[in-house]
Parts: C-alpha cells; sequence; structure tokens
C-alpha cells in the first residue's frame, strides 16, 4: 500500500481517507501515481485535501506474487514470450495448475486495507476509488459494506449484468497463476481506442510502461528487451445486476459515480458478448443501481486509458469535486456528458 497525504505537517483528524485500487493489468503505482507532469492522480487528490492511500492486490505491483515467480507457471499460451529463456524454464503445463486469486480473496485483501485505514486514521468510513476491474472488489465490498463505505467512484468499470452470483465449488480454481503482457499489446490495444486528434500525449507509452516495468522487478527480466508484465489471473464472482441493486445499498447509504471514456471498448461489448461473464455495459450497471444517488459522466475523446490522456486533468478535477460535494453539475442523479474542456452538460 502507497500513501499521499497532502499536509505538509503531517495529519490532520479532519482529513477525509480515500482509497483508490488499480484494474486487471497495471499496478497502481503506473495507474494512479505517474511519475510524469500532471498524471498522479493521487498527487492531485493529495494537494487537494485528501489523505489518499493505493493498494496493490497480490500478484499485482509490488506486493507479493506467490507462485508467480516461476516461468513454468505462465499461461501455456504465451509461454512462447519468454525469449531468451529464463535459466531452466522449459514450456510445459505449469507446475502450479491453478488460478492465483478470486472475488474471495480480493474483498479480503480490500477488507484488511480498509479496517487498517480506519484504525489509522480514526475514521469511520472510507471513500473508495477504483478503475477498471476494480469494480469486481469495491462495488460488492460497499454492497455488503455500507457503514464502512462513504461513496464510490468508479471509472470504466467492467461490469457484467448477467454475470454470476455463486462461487464455482472448487476453489482454487484450475489453471494458472500467470498471464504475460508485452509492450507491444499494450501499445497496439491503447491504438485501437485513439479517435481524436491529441488524444494522447507523444511519449505517454514509454512513460507508463517505463513504470510498469519499475514494479516488475522480474517481468522486466523476461522475453524481449523491453521486458514482459506479469498479470495475475484470478476466477470473479457476484458483480451483476443483482449485487449491484442488494438492499438499495449503492446509490442509497453508498453515493456512486461512475465515468467512462465514449471510445472505450472494454467496458462496453459490441456485439454483445454471448458469454454473460464477458458481456460489458456501463449503462447497465447504473440501471442496474438501486437508490437514487447515483450519476453516470462519459468523457468525450477518450478510452480505457483515460488515466493517461489527455482528459486525465478533467478526471482529476471530477474525482475531487466528487469527493467534496457528491455531486455533479449540482445533482445527485443524472447522466452527464463532459468535453475535453471540462464542460459537463446533461446527456441528451
Amino acid at each position: 500500500m502507497r500513501e499521499r497525504d497532502g499536509t505538509p505537517l503531517g495529519h490532520l483528524p479532519e482529513r477525509k481517507a480515500v482509497l483508490m485500487l488499480h484494474g486487471r493489468s497495471v499496478p497502481v503505482a503506473a495507474g494512479f501515481d505517474l511519475k510524469h507532469a500532471s498524471y498522479s492522480w493521487a498527487d492531485h487528490l493529495a494537494k487537494a485535501g485528501y489523505d489518499v492511500f493505493m493498494m496493490d492486490l497480490q500478484g499485482s505491483g509490488l506486493s507479493p506474487r506467490p507462485r508467480m515467480e516461476d516461468p513454468r507457471n505462465v499461461s501455456p499460451a504465451h509461454q512462447n514470450l519468454l525469449k531468451p529463456r529464463p535459466p531452466g524454464f522449459t514450456p510445459g503445463t505449469p507446475n502450479y495448475a491453478f488460478q492465483l486469486n478470486n472475488s474471495n480473496s480480493d474483498r479480503d485483501e480490500l477488507h484488511t486495507v480498509v479496517e487498517w485505514i480506519r484504525k489509522e486514521r480514526n475514521v469511520a468510513k472510507v471513500a473508495f476509488v477504483g478503475w477498471s476491474a476494480a469494480a469486481f472488489t469495491m462495488g460488492p465490498y460497499a454492497v455488503n459494506n455500507p457503514t464502512k463505505v462513504e461513496s464510490l467512484f468508479l471509472l470504466a468499470p467492467i461490469f457484467p449484468p448477467e454475470g454470476t452470483s455463486t462461487p464455482p465449488s472448487q476453489l482454487p480454481q484450475p489453471g494458472f497463476p500467470t498471464f504475460l503482457g508485452t509492450r507491444w499489446g499494450f501499445e497496439s490495444g491503447w491504438n485501437t481506442e485513439l479517435r481524436c486528434e491529441n488524444q494522447r500525449e507523444p511519449g505517454i507509452v514509454e512513460k507508463v510502461w517505463a513504470a510498469v516495468m519499475e514494479n516488475d522487478p522480474v517481468g522486466r527480466t523476461w522475453g524481449p528487451p523491453e521486458g514482459l508484465s506479469r498479470i495475475r489471473n484470478f476466477f470473479r464472482w457476484g458483480w451483476n445486476k443483482t449485487t449491484a441493486a442488494q438492499g438499495g445499498v449503492l446509490g442509497g447509504s453508498v453515493p456512486v459515480l461512475i465515468a467512462y471514456g465514449e471510445y472505450d471498448t472494454q467496458v462496453n461489448t459490441s456485439p454483445p458478448n454471448p458469454n454473460p461473464e464477458l458481456d460489458f455495459s456501463v449503462p447497465a450497471l447504473y440501471n442496474a443501481i438501486a437508490g437514487s444517488h447515483k450519476l453516470m459522466v462519459k468523457l468525450a475523446c477518450a478510452g480505457h486509458s483515460v488515466v493517461w490522456e489527455t482528459q486525465h486533468k478533467n478526471v482529476h478535477n471530477l474525482t475531487k469535486h466528487w469527493l467534496e460535494h457528491l455531486k455533479v453539475d449540482g445533482k445527485t442523479l443524472g447522466v452527464f456528458d463532459m468535453n475535453t474542456n471540462g464542460d459537463i452538460s446533461p446527456a441528451p
């Protein structure tokens, strides 16, 4: 866990505690605390008066990565990326043939951090900020722990409205602990969502990849000269339209703000995926939330990687305004558009 406290003289009792959680493949240091120009989301919130904490789940960033040190436990489909081969590595079946994490373990880790923050900072509630697959952990946790969560800000949340509610009969699930990501795969996937002029700053891909590699001391020694990112494999359940509506918590005692880029193809599956576990929709999340304190903002000229695009400053300001007022454009309910100047208007 990392902390950014904007108070130069130390903790102040009235400072709101904010906890940020990463998505599937990018550690918090690269996603929330990129040390380049104005891209550190955490620093922006700390300077605005918040005590900001960032956590990596097990298997991400500098957190423990059990079974992930062994290159034999890489996805068989990705083992061909290990060139030159690490010493002693022979491609084949993983010697730990299971996935690394699951919904229960992720939520348990989140709970441990929340309890530590509440005790350390002497606060009853913590404000949540999550990006992408963080929704799988923060959403259900907020539903089941409304007395500990002040609000929920979800950027580009992954949400399968018809996803399963129940855990599998066998845990851990069969599989392997580790996927691999390449620098070129990272850039090429991002390129598919670039639709506007100056949507991404020149050279930012290299800055982000360097931050990912800085937080993966093993992966950066694998494969091509630019290294490989090790991505934890986890099995998920319990985040769907039933969970989002449960007890009227979300949008009720836990206000919710959802923001996403208009060109984000990861969070809105089109055409619909026949597999309900892989069929995602941000508007479906907004509609599923039963409470009336809910807002959704679509960000113009932005994709899934908006945290590193030119819209990032507007995301920072939107988050800061939300944490202070729990409103958008003076309202606590509604759907809005935000242009590249940061101006907000009701959606048509």
